[in-house]
Order: C-alpha cells, then sequence, then structure tokens
C-alpha cells in the first residue's frame, strides 16, 4: 500500500509525467524554436538520459511508494526514443499503474502505434494548433501539413486507443481557428482542449498580449455552439470541462495564466537525465539521476523524493503577477513535455 505524501499546500503526488528525450521533429515557435534549437544545439547524450531500466525502477517507486496511479509519457517527441514500446511494456506491467498514456505531436504515431497498443498504451494526447496548412506550417517550423497530423489522429483512434487533442491559442496568431477546430473536432468525436499560451520557458518570447483567455475562448464557441459546464473527471484534473448542449461531445480548456488550478495540482515532472521537477515552471530540477546509479536502495531513493514533494509549495501561476519577474531561467517546455 503506497503511502500517501502531501505537500506544504496539501497536495498528494498522483501523476508522474516522464520526458524521455529532449529532441524533437518540430521546431514549434512555442516550444522549441528552430532559431535557439537550431543545427548546432547541443542535445542530450545517450548516457545521460535515464535507461528504460533505470526509468522502470523510478516508476515502481512512484507508484508502490508514494502514491502514483497515472503515468504520461512525454518529451520533446517521445516517439524519437528508440524502442519506446519496451518502455511502454515495463511501466504497463507495474501493478497499481492505473492509466499509461502519451503527449505526441502525431507525426510518427502510424509507425509505432501497433507496437504502442500492444505494449500497453491506453491514451494519446495529440497536439495540433491549427486546420489550415499555412498557420500550422509556420507554427511548427518545419512545413508539416495538417494532414499528417490528422493522419496519425484517425489511426490511433482506429487502434482503439483513447484520443485528445491540445490546441495552443495565441492571441493574433492562430485564435481564428477556435471555431473551424471546435467544428471538426466535434463531428470527429474527439475532446479538444484549448490552452493559453503560457510563459513556460524563456525561449518562447512570452508576453501576456499574446494570450486569449479562456473566457473569450468559451464565449466565442458558445456563440456558435452553446455549451455548459460540467463536473471534473477527478480531483486534480487539469482542463476544465464543457458539453455541447446538443449532447454531442465535449471541450476542454486549460487556463494556467487566467484562471490558475495551482492549488489541486498533483503533477511531478521527470525530465530525460533524471531531475525531478514539482511545477511545470520551474527555474531548478532535483536530480534523481545519481541516487539511482549510486549504491541506494529504492528506501533511500523513496525518502529523497518524499523530502522533495514534502517540501513543496509550488503555485506560480498563482502567484504570476505579486512575483513577476522574480522567477528566470524557467526550465524549457521542451525538456518536460508540459
Amino acid at each position: 500500500m503506497a503511502n500517501k505524501v502531501l505537500d506544504q499546500l496539501n497536495r498528494p503526488l498522483r501523476d508522474l509525467r516522464i520526458s524521455v528525450t529532449d529532441k524533437c521533429n518540430f521546431r514549434c515557435t512555442y516550444c522549441m524554436p528552430a532559431e535557439i534549437f537550431g543545427p548546432d544545439f547541443q542535445f542530450l547524450k545517450r548516457e545521460q538520459l535515464l535507461s528504460f531500466e533505470e526509468l522502470e525502477r523510478l516508476t515502481k517507486i512512484f507508484v508502490h511508494s508514494l502514491g502514483v496511479k497515472k503515468i504520461r509519457i512525454t518529451g520533446g517527441e517521445p516517439l524519437m526514443r528508440n524502442n519506446l514500446p519496451e518502455l511502454i511494456r515495463k511501466i504497463s506491467q507495474i501493478e497499481g499503474v492505473d492509466d499509461v498514456a502519451m503527449t505526441t505531436n502525431g507525426s510518427l504515431l502510424p509507425k509505432f502505434l501497433k507496437d504502442l497498443k500492444e505494449a500497453g498504451l491506453d491514451r494519446v494526447t495529440i497536439s495540433l494548433d491549427s486546420l489550415n496548412d499555412d498557420i500550422f506550417g509556420k507554427l511548427n517550423g518545419r512545413g508539416v501539413k495538417v494532414e499528417t497530423i490528422l493522419e496519425g489522429i484517425e489511426a490511433a483512434s482506429k487502434a482503439g486507443l483513447g484520443v485528445k487533442i491540445n490546441m495552443v491559442v495565441q492571441k493574433g496568431v492562430n485564435d481564428s481557428e477556435i471555431i473551424p477546430m471546435a467544428k471538426y473536432f466535434k463531428e470527429q468525436g474527439h475532446i479538444l482542449r484549448f490552452i493559453e499560451f503560457m510563459d513556460v520557458g524563456n525561449s518562447n518570447q512570452w508576453v501576456m498580449d499574446s494570450v486569449y483567455p479562456k473566457k473569450q475562448i468559451l464565449e466565442d464557441i458558445n456563440n456558435v455552439m452553446p455549451i455548459e459546464a460540467i463536473d471534473p473527471n477527478y480531483k486534480g484534473e487539469v482542463a476544465t470541462r464543457f458539453r455541447y448542449k446538443d449532447g454531442k461531445g465535449e471541450i476542454g480548456v486549460i487556463s494556467s495564466v487566467t484562471d490558475a488550478f495551482c492549488s489541486t495540482c498533483n503533477r511531478a515532472r521527470l525530465s530525460a537525465e533524471g531531475k525531478l521537477y514539482t511545477c511545470l515552471f520551474s527555474s531548478k530540477g532535483h536530480d534523481l539521476r545519481t541516487p539511482l546509479r549510486s549504491e541506494l536502495t529504492d528506501e533511500g531513493v523513496t525518502d529523497i523524493i518524499s523530502s522533495i514533494w514534502n517540501h513543496r509549495s509550488d503555485a506560480y501561476s498563482e502567484r504570476r503577477d505579486i512575483e513577476k519577474g522574480t522567477t528566470k531561467n524557467k526550465v524549457e517546455m521542451s525538456h518536460i513535455g508540459g
């Protein structure tokens, strides 16, 4: 029976997000802009990455000793990690893991879907910020066409995986795509989640003027397709949920800028090189790779993680206005997968 570990604000640890690589085949402007992550950028070397065996060991510790129930595999683009289905298989077979999901840009999904499904992957969240090729091509930094991602979405759905779509909305960039996206995925029967443009990391040139707020997103949709609020699926769910009044589908909004949800945040993030981050907006991670590669027992590693979580008091989004300018050198989203 896992111990219930609580932080300074009495928030439990329930979700673990594991980044398996810092590499990506896209150069999205708000995550891994090409002008910074260019040909000369130094990504992590193989020996710096946690091995699948180390990730399996850590996951068992988080699940069996610390109360984690849900595992999400992220990146970078996780499908750029060699033999990823092998890791999915190891994690899905751990007793106590209720859900194994993955966040991906979807471009490589058709190639790996069969192996991922057989390995035990339950769900995928696929990023798509526009149905317009010109807008999407500029945003992904590689000129990748929308059809490539739609093919990944269709393949995942046909394989029997749960599918959600994430759209990062930027004012003046792709806010005109809110209604087309909502209509399309309502028709397709997939949940679309709108994400406010966030000040994660330091490379995305974030300014508040670029945020298209939750209130406006909901107003835009409600004017065309009436919606109503519904209860969260569980305490600590990131997205606030709304269903269409005609009974055909739902949407979600993730609003860490204008409607913060820090008070129920129960997520820990593990970077590809083994640093534990207790907030998406953290500037400092806690090294778990060194104790993992020493002679330390599982109990010793558990004590380290428990201490980190017990001392956690992160509430960056709720304090953003008060602490404006005080958090510098935040970890990049591409490094911990959002």
